[in-house]
Formats: structure tokens, sequence, C-alpha cells
């Protein structure tokens, strides 16, 4: 089997077979759909991503027109839409004001609308902000009541919730981020763990294995203590081999989506490279 064989098979499932640990399914390398320079139309760059070896590609929500667009690209390329980037800083649902928060709620339905309309079937979600207006325990208490008002939509259009630790000084720890997802008591409810975001102050492979089976997707980045900034995957402090024993320990997640901004941008089929060799612990 040569190694495009490989790959194809499902990296990260035989080489933790082949490290002895027992894989439920692999996992899938995907990109952001605005991380893609070129291109000119949305099929061009749906085209370019599925080029590079990618296996999905996360996308922002839309209205009914751009949804179509969307699914049509999707289509046409053959690479599925695996999640919606809704967000939640515009109206988020820790915020002080109940109506901004009923607004939050509104949106967040409407995004998961959108997912499944696209044929994604998650969304990514901030699920609140700290700060000098918003408590913690407010933010904990609102967040998680602003949520459960969106779940019966989350289930009736078969969309999980994922939530995600970024830079809001919120779930802070990775026995608080276990301890919110828990409470939810639902399957529409799960983590999306960015593995840069937690460098600062962290390590990944340590929220990995607190948080388990809760994660449902993954961010891939990576961070630089010493210049305090996100840098091209794998030339961080990131320690992937870690990481990825973490993985073949907890169980993979469906899919992985490479996220950059700035510096740290690679073009796609350097960064598939990249990702695969994670996937491999070369």
């Amino acid at each position: 089997m040569n190694r495009r064989d490989f790959l194809a098979t499902g990296a990260a499932g035989l080489a933790g077979l082949a490290a002895g640990f027992p894989q439920e399914k692999p996992t899938h390398k995907a990109m952001i759909l605005g991380m893609v320079k070129g291109g000119a139309s949305l099929e061009e760059k749906f085209a370019i991503i599925k080029a590079a070896g990618f296996d999905g590609v996360e996308v922002p929500p839309t209205d009914e027109a751009g949804q179509e667009k969307l699914k049509a690209a999707s289509e046409k390329t053959g690479l599925p839409i695996h999640s919606i980037i809704f967000g939640g800083w515009g109206k988020p649902l820790s915020s002080p004001d109940p109506k901004a928060r009923e607004e939050g709620v509104e949106q967040l339905k409407k995004g998961l609308r959108c997912a499944r309309a696209v044929g994604a079937d998650n969304l990514l979600l901030v699920p609140a902000i700290v700060d000098g207006k918003t408590r913690y325990v407010e933010a904990y208490e609102r967040s998680q009541e602003g949520i459960r008002k969106a779940l019966p939509t989350a289930e009736e259009e078969k969309v999980v919730i994922s939530v995600e630790e970024v830079w809001n000084n919120f779930l802070l720890s990775p026995l608080e981020f276990a301890r919110y997802v828990d409470e939810f008591q639902s399957p529409w409810l799960r983590a999306y763990f960015d593995i840069g975001n937690i460098v600062k102050n962290g390590w990944p492979e340590d929220w990995i294995r607190t948080l388990g089976k809760r994660i449902n997707r993954v961010h891939l980045k990576d961070y630089k203590k010493k210049t305090n900034q996100f840098v091209k995957l794998t030339e961080g402090d990131v320690n992937w081999k870690e990481v990825r024993k973490a993985f073949i320990d907890v169980g993979w997640p469906k899919f992985m989506t490479a996220e950059f901004n700035g510096d740290d941008f690679l073009e796609p089929e350097e960064l598939a490279k990249r990702i695969d060799k994670i996937l491999l612990g070369e």
C-alpha cells in the first residue's frame, strides 16, 4: 500500500490501529472557506480545496440565496460542507440586554436551519462573553438558558451545536468545559475544541483527554508563546505528537478543520501535507 492509498483509507484510523489502539472511525480534514485566496467563484474555491486533498469545508451562515449557491458548489465539486461557523459575537447569549439575548437565540435557530439547508450537521457557537458588563456566573447561566431554547431546533434540523473555547474569558479550564457540556444532557450540544487557543495558558493534550468524547469538531492552528502569536501549522509550541496520542486515546472527531488568518497562511496543498503528517505522527 503506497502513501496515497494509505491516506485515502483514513490516515488517522490506520495509524491508530498500527499503534495498537482501537479506532471507531478516522477523522477527516477540512478548511474554512474564507481561508482560500484563489478562485473567482464559490465553485472554484470548493474545487481548490477538494484538489488539495481536503474532505470537507466549513462556511459562514448566509441567506437563502447564498445557501443555494453553497449547496450547488458542494454538489458540483463533491466537497461536503460539514459545519457552519455561526459565531455568536454580534448578539451574545450572555448579553445583559434581554432583548439582545432573545435576538441571539433567534439568530442561532436561523443558523441551525442554514446548516441543514447546505448539508452540514454541525454549527460552531461562541456561547458567551465575560467582560466588564457581564459577570462570569451571568455568562454561564444566560448562555445555557439561551442554548436550551435552541436545542429543539437543533434536534429538528439534526444539527449539533458545538460550543468553542475562544479568547472571550469563558470556559477557562477543561474541567469547566466538560461540566458545561454535560449539564445540557443532550446529544445536540457538544464541544468544538480549538487546539491553538489553549497553548497560551494550557496544554491541548490535557484538554483533549479531559473533554474526550464530548469533542465533536476541532480547529487546527498553532501558537508561539515567545512571540505571543499564531504561526503556521506545526511551527509553534503545540506538541502534535502528544495531541495525536491524546486523540488516539479518546477517539478522533469527525472533522478537524484548519484555521488561520494572516502570517500563518499556507497554500492548501502545503496545509494538507502538514495535516497528514500530524495524523500519521511523522
